[in-house]
């Protein structure tokens, strides 16, 4: 059993405290010993937030022994943070809790000293004043969460749901991430590092890209180029990818790219096809064009990713055939190179 515990503090924002209780208390896993038990730690018997009163089942000793600790935000970030949560953060992370936070709950971290001399993130409005109160924390404004292995920060509100989705995919991979996505409703499409503050057009005005990104989602495995896209959209490729830009935070391809290595994880965690076949039901041309946007976007191998879920290899004679492709588009690509050379 995974012990989440969400820290919920005076003046907390009752959205923020509410994604992680939704997020890990609803996703339901195979193995029992992995199941979250989500408890909210109040710092009093009754937390006030701005509309209501929240009685708490837990208290703070709770987050001492527990396997995560989310700290929401805060309404008012000037009052200071009491001593007893301070040393509570910090015995949780001594004892070796992952610790995460979403929007100004990065300002009770860095008072606890866990964000001294890491990358941060909070909302977009507080970042200056995060890095000018704690000049020990490198605050990124830019991004949606930032992942330093045992602390994650994120930026407001959606961008925690972000970070629950992708804390949820380090423990149990994407298949249940996506799962999750799905039952809240909510896109499993934004990666940490995209910006958290773009100029999104007016919903249903005609230049909103929504219904086009959703075609792109579902057709990422055909070859997509710009001008394809452009055309679809009803404008010229230049307008289109700056608009794209705009409303996304980044450029077709790479967003394709993107899209195409979830759906990678996903039949790598759920199916025994090879990586030839991956690559090839994703719309990646071979296996090592997969495996190199895989590795740039996951940080690991395709089948070292696999292997760490526990699923078998592909079965010897697939693994050969995909291994014979490789070697055949590899002499295509040989002979082409001599020829013009």
């Amino acid at each position: 059993m995974h012990r989440i515990a969400v820290l919920a503090l005076h003046g907390v924002i009752a959205f923020d405290l509410s994604i992680p209780c939704e997020v890990f208390g609803c996703v339901r896993l195979p193995n029992a010993d992995d199941q979250y038990d989500v408890r909210v730690c109040g710092e009093a018997a009754e937390v006030r937030t701005r509309g209501f009163g929240i009685r708490a089942p837990g208290t703070l000793s709770d987050l001492v022994g527990a396997d995560t600790v989310i700290v929401p935000g805060v309404e008012n970030v000037a009052i200071p943070v009491p001593d007893a949560v301070v040393t509570v953060l910090r015995r949780a992370y001594a004892n070796g809790a992952r610790v995460a936070s979403i929007c100004s709950g990065s300002f009770i971290l860095a008072a606890a000293g866990l964000l001294d001399g890491r990358r941060a993130t909070t909302h977009w409005l507080a970042a200056e004043l995060l890095a000018k109160r704690y000049p020990a924390v490198s605050v990124d404004p830019d991004v949606l969460f930032v992942d330093e292995g045992r602390i994650v920060t994120s930026a407001g509100a959606s961008a925690g749901l972000d970070m629950c989705f992708h804390l949820l995919r380090r423990d149990h991979g994407h298949a249940v991430a996506a799962y999750a996505a799905r039952l809240a409703v909510a896109p499993l499409g934004r990666e940490g590092g995209q910006a958290q503050f773009i100029r999104h057009e007016a919903p249903g005005s005609a230049a909103s890209l929504a219904s086009l990104l959703e075609w792109m989602r579902e057709n990422a495995h055909r070859p997509l180029s710009v001008d394809r896209l452009a055309r679809k959209a009803a404008t010229s490729p230049r307008t289109f990818a700056r608009r794209f830009r705009e409303q996304t935070g980044t450029t077709p391809l790479q967003w394709l790219i993107a899209a195409r290595v979830r759906r990678a994880q996903e039949l790598l965690e759920t199916t025994h096809l090879s990586i030839e076949e991956i690559a090839t039901a994703v719309g990646f041309d071979g296996a090592a064009a997969l495996r190199d946007c895989f590795r740039r976007t996951v940080s690991v191998s395709p089948k070292t990713y696999r292997r760490s879920l526990g699923m078998p290899e592909a079965p010897a004679a697939t693994a050969n055939a995909s291994r014979a492709k490789d070697g055949q588009r590899q002499s295509v690509m040989t002979n082409r190179l001599i020829g013009v050379l």
